[in-house]
């Protein structure tokens, strides 16, 4: 990570902090993230009180344990834990053919980057080739989702910090985000169509068409949720210099996405790894210096734009020919064919229920989710299930920047700042 270069392909935002701002920066004490509030002889004259887990603006089940000097935050601890569904212990029960249907749920908000994750790490293992197609129509679907996923960002952001028209807004245009992707993929959320060996379903007719009226409604909608937001002086003085966070605190809490690229580093693995076509596709690494409320709330802002200019991009350049491998251990045969051939009735029944074998090892994959990296770590002992798999989700390492980014704020920032994190829950406690 040490050796990226922002240039050529960066974008650096910057705006004025503000007098006073550079006062809440620096290291912050290390916090344990779970256990018991703290010893009594660790308190002076402060009092300690608990948001959530059940609180309308902490975006899941989240319990923030907080200690007060008046309206001051003197340090904050997350415990997470509320919401755990097992869902790495249950992708070992699953077979891989099953495995998308259980990743898919963790981070809801943008489902199909988990799928891609699990898929790339099973492709590794398989050491299989997905067509060029297949490709390109994962890159463009998890672009949408990125796209999706920052207007839900923008929406619940800013009805948290007061301004409630925003979620009108960004409702407005992440419904016809997500109508295409159910117009794509048959589901609006938890779609379970980026599969081992390419995707379900070929692209439906009149795609195109759709993709780019989707893209210029979204494109006009950022156009006014920019004037809104950017100049208002309300906006800036609950967003600039509040949460500040440095590039060695993200680093050493392994915290990645739009709350690194905010510190001034543009790290972004669709750039400094690149994985599918993005190789193939022009655009920019969005970050800022500041690393503040502000900085986090406009880099997902310019990310729209961004994933516009590839969706486009991926419209324009779509290859023909097989949206899957038609290797057979993996790919399923024709549905038509199913009710012409014995063969590929037999041939569909044990894939669906006994899976495809995958030979022995281990990997790691990952990608560039909307929060930052989102990896799988999967082990393989030749059979039909994983033995082992692990997902790195990014909300549960950029959670831990509460500690720093909330020390010596005030209660009401506190919201502001976990709304500028954006985790989500499912995939903390899986």
């Amino acid at each position: 990570m040490t050796d990226v270069i922002p240039d050529p392909d960066t974008q650096r935002l910057q705006h004025q902090t503000g007098e006073g701002a550079q006062e809440l920066t620096g290291s912050s004490k290390e916090l344990v993230l779970t256990g018991s509030p703290w010893p009594d002889d660790e308190l002076g004259d402060t009092m300690i009180i608990n948001m959530g887990p059940q609180h309308p603006s902490t975006h899941g089940v989240l319990r923030i344990m907080m200690e007060l000097d008046s309206e001051e935050v003197v340090r904050a601890k997350p415990v997470i834990g509320y919401l755990h569904t097992g869902m790495e212990k249950t992708g070992e029960e699953l077979t891989y053919v099953q495995g998308c249907t259980n990743v898919t749920r963790m981070d809801y908000a943008s489902p199909l980057s988990n799928e891609l994750a699990f898929c790339l790490a099973a492709e590794q293992l398989l050491d299989l080739e997905v067509p060029e197609r297949a490709q390109w129509i994962r890159m463009m679907l998890v672009e949408l989702n990125r796209i999706s996923s920052h207007l839900l960002f923008q929406a619940t952001n800013g009805m948290d910090l007061g301004a409630v028209s925003m979620m009108l807004y960004g409702w407005r245009e992440r419904e016809e985000a997500l109508r295409l992707l159910e117009m794509i993929t048959g589901l609006r959320m938890n779609h379970n169509y980026i599969r081992v060996g390419g995707v379900a379903a070929d692209l439906p007719d009149g795609w195109q068409d759709a993709t780019l009226a989707t893209l210029d409604k979204v494109a006009e909608g950022v156009d006014s949720y920019d004037t809104l937001l950017s100049a208002n002086p309300i906006w800036r003085e609950r967003t600039v210099g509040i949460g500040l966070i440095t590039t060695e605190e993200c680093l050493a809490h392994s915290i990645t996405g739009p709350v690194l690229r905010s510190t001034g580093f543009a790290w972004d693995l669709r750039k400094a790894q690149p994985y599918l076509r993005y190789d193939d596709v022009d655009f920019d690494i969005i970050y800022t210096d500041n690393g503040d409320v502000f900085d986090r709330y406009q880099i997902r802002l310019e990310e729209i734009r961004e994933s516009i200019k590839i969706v486009k991009q991926c419209v324009a350049k779509m290859p023909k020919g097989d949206f899957r491998t038609q290797d057979r251990k993996v790919t399923p045969p024709p549905r038509a064919r199913i009710d012409e051939s014995m063969e590929a009735l037999i041939h569909h029944f044990k894939l669906f229920t006994e899976g495809f074998k995958v030979p022995a090892g281990e990997t790691y994959s990952s990608v560039e989710s909307p929060r930052g990296e989102i990896g799988c770590y999967m082990v393989s002992d030749g059979g039909a299930k994983p033995v082992r798999m692990h997902i790195r989700g990014p909300s549960f390492y950029n959670l831990q920047a509460m500690g720093p980014m909330v020390k010596n704020a005030l209660v009401a920032d506190a919201i502001a700042i976990v709304s500028s994190i954006d985790p989500i829950m499912g995939e903390v406690d899986r």
